[in-house]
């Protein structure tokens, strides 16, 4: 390894070293005295590498024979997911402690899944995208089933668990195949025999296969079974970090995979994403009107979500991947916020997941309700909150690759899917009078919620800077 290759991977070596060094701490000084400071230290050293990775980053390099990726594309997804991991980290730690959960285990594992994730978005050959993709996936198999005095956390590790290996064991297979009609792992020499015109049949069956394996772990139709049930069975703080970084970590090695290895065959898989896209949008939009549990509603709203982000990936353009890209982090502020709420509500200090419990909550707390108001409007892409650019991103990415088909189906699926996050505002303010909530909120999950609110209304104006981070993104990924 020369020191180049060592520069480019130094972010996540460090917090493999800070994981380690926690482990080993916690171990010595003692468990129970060191999990609070530890949780916080965390998600400070998350914001740390976040700020020096984008601030610091400039030009792209490959390491490691080009295995590995250090690009304008991996760093936005990088910032992405530790800016993710440290607000799911901040609003967790009051509920882990009131409900006997906070262990020091819990930073430790989501720090060696966001070491995964970062793996994820900068592997530039099938050994490391497996490599980066079971690190993530073990540490969360673990969080998942958290509680273990619960059957059904206990369940949801193990669901997850089951159905995470069958995609691991699918994506493996893919790999296997690519290898055999290509003979190379590396991205960049399945790029040159497809370039070459070596598309052969085995070779669209690999292809096939690797997306079924990232479809599975981005919740899209019909691979998303496992997702409803292991959000309501995990820890709340869990369902928030599995609805958030994760996400845009397979996401975007998704959009690296199709567009590293095998742009030459955007015909292919297109076609393929664009139909995971339909299905994931109109299934996730109607399956959640019947919901009455909010973590089983924010399930399918994800899944819905995540069928938008695909629609920007199938156009297969360089507009695509900059709509889909801002789509995730508009997508991660929005879910950041809604979940802050979901973890303060309580009854008499038990949560309660029932959406009916919301009704009359603007009458006692008008501030939170409007926040939530506004949270709901943006999931719902109600115009002029920053959800509904992010749809027209991506409605607007496939209209311009000739996917009109696609982006109708996606203004009627947005359509149906304003139905359940508008019941949720009517409950809030025109809903029959019942038991009230508790008023209880810690003030980490009461910035959260405010901050993320605001972003929705105050960033039309200009993102933020996103966009233009995306567009250098997509830039480097779509040549």
């Amino acid at each position: 390894m020369i020191s180049a290759d060592f520069s480019a991977v130094l972010p996540e070596v460090l917090l493999a070293i800070f994981a380690m060094a926690a482990l080993l701490g916690a171990v010595w000084g003692g468990k129970d005295q060191m999990t609070s400071t530890l949780t916080w230290a965390t998600a400070a050293v998350f914001l740390g590498v976040a700020a020096w990775i984008g601030l610091s980053g400039a030009g792209d390099a490959m390491a490691f024979g080009g295995a590995f990726a250090d690009d304008a594309f991996a760093r936005f997804a990088k910032v992405t997911v530790l800016l993710a991991a440290a607000g799911v980290l901040v609003m967790s730690q009051d509920y882990m402690e009131r409900r006997g959960l906070a262990r020091f285990e819990y930073p430790v594992l989501i720090t060696l899944a966001v070491v995964g994730m970062m793996m994820m978005v900068s592997a530039g050959d099938l050994m490391s995208l497996y490599m980066g993709l079971e690190l993530q996936s073990l540490s969360l198999y673990v969080v998942a089933s958290l509680r273990r005095d619960s059957v059904k956390s206990t369940e949801a590790g193990l669901k997850y668990f089951v159905l995470g290996a069958l995609s691991s064991g699918l994506l493996l297979y893919g790999a296997s195949l690519t290898y055999g009609y290509t003979g190379t792992t590396l991205f960049s020499g399945i790029l040159a025999t497809i370039a070459e015109g070596h598309v052969s049949v085995g070779l669209l069956f690999g292809l096939v296969f690797l997306i079924t394996g990232l479809a599975f772990k981005v919740s899209a139709v019909p691979f998303h079974m496992w997702t409803p049930d292991v959000y309501e069975g995990s820890p709340t703080p869990v369902t928030a970090f599995f609805a958030t970084a994760p996400k845009v970590a397979a996401m975007a090695l998704f959009a690296r995979l199709v567009h590293d290895a095998f742009a030459g065959a955007v015909g292919e898989w297109s076609q393929v994403i664009a139909l995971l896209s339909v299905l994931s949008m109109f299934v996730g939009a109607i399956a959640a009107i019947g919901q009455k549990n909010i973590k089983r509603l924010m399930a399918y709203s994800s899944i819905a979500h995540m069928g938008f982000a695909l629609m920007g990936l199938a156009a297969g353009t360089q507009l695509g991947v900059q709509a889909m890209l801002t789509y995730m982090a508009i997508y991660v502020a929005m879910n950041i916020g809604t979940f802050a709420f979901i973890l303060s509500m309580e009854r008499d200090g038990v949560p309660v997941t029932d959406i009916a419990a919301l009704n009359q909550f603007s009458r006692r707390e008008p501030v939170k309700a409007l926040a939530v108001l506004i949270l709901m409007f943006s999931l719902a892409g109600v115009p002029p909150m920053l959800g509904f650019f992010a749809k027209y991103g991506v409605l607007r990415a496939a209209l311009d690759a000739q996917m009109t088909l696609l982006a109708l189906a996606g203004a009627v699926a947005s359509v149906i899917g304003a139905f359940y996050y508008l019941r949720i505002v009517y409950f809030m303010y025109f809903g029959q009078e019942g038991e009230a909530l508790d008023s209880r909120m810690p003030a980490p999950q009461w910035i959260l919620l405010m901050a993320s609110a605001a972003v929705m209304v105050f960033g039309v104006i200009n993102v933020f800077g996103i966009e233009g981070a995306a567009a250098a993104a997509a830039e480097v990924l779509v040549r």
